[in-house]
């Protein structure tokens, strides 16, 4: 097969799209609000992918995508990754984080650690939110200090990591509150 290919496919959280080459899966696109929006997700990011049937591989990711998201705990090691493009480092943040067992979480902080770059804590994030595996890769498992679950990946479409840590079964804290967010940049009170 010459090129990229992509198809978009049933789960319990809506149409999800999936994209790969010869060598493997190249980027998975959880569900936008509408149909036509993953749809142009996937052209803004992959516009060289033609609408095809998905090859044994993607076929395999595609079984294990709906398996988890129906709160199942399917086995992506047979699946393979097109990482052509992405950076050695971004690799190793990925190779790391489909270790963490279902229901776990790690910080970016720890895995920064594992990877024996202990200072390196914002680029594990910034790999984080540019992983292009979601779900092969858990990267919804991967939160920033104190456990919070806002960011997303780009791939991340209306999904949250909370509701997939919730299908799983961990228990993170919910989100930040607008104290947490502004209390850090609230210039000092006065003394009065």
């Amino acid at each position: 097969m010459a090129g990229r290919g992509y198809t978009i496919f049933n789960t319990a959280i809506g149409r999800c799209g999936i994209i790969w080459s010869g060598t493997g899966i190249v980027a998975v696109q959880l569900p936008e609000a509408r149909e036509i929006d993953t749809r142009r997700r996937i052209f803004q990011v992959h516009p060289e992918a033609r609408e095809q049937q998905p090859p044994l591989n993607t076929e395999l990711a595609i079984e294990g995508i709906v398996a988890l998201l129906q709160g199942s705990d399917p086995d992506f090691s047979e699946v393979s990754l097109d990482a052509g493009g992405v950076p050695g480092f971004n690799r190793r943040v990925y190779e790391y984080t489909c270790t963490i067992p279902r229901g776990e979480t790690r910080t970016y902080r720890e895995i920064a650690r594992a990877l024996g770059a202990s200072g390196a804590a914002h680029s594990v994030a910034q790999a984080i939110a540019k992983n292009p595996y979601m779900l092969i890769v858990p990267c919804h498992r991967v939160l920033e200090a104190g456990n919070y679950t806002d960011r997303l990946s780009p791939y991340g479409g209306v999904i949250s990591k909370r509701r997939l840590l919730s299908l799983e079964g961990a228990h993170p804290v919910a989100s930040k509150t607008l104290f947490d967010v502004l209390l850090p940049v609230a210039p000092p009170r006065a003394p009065g």
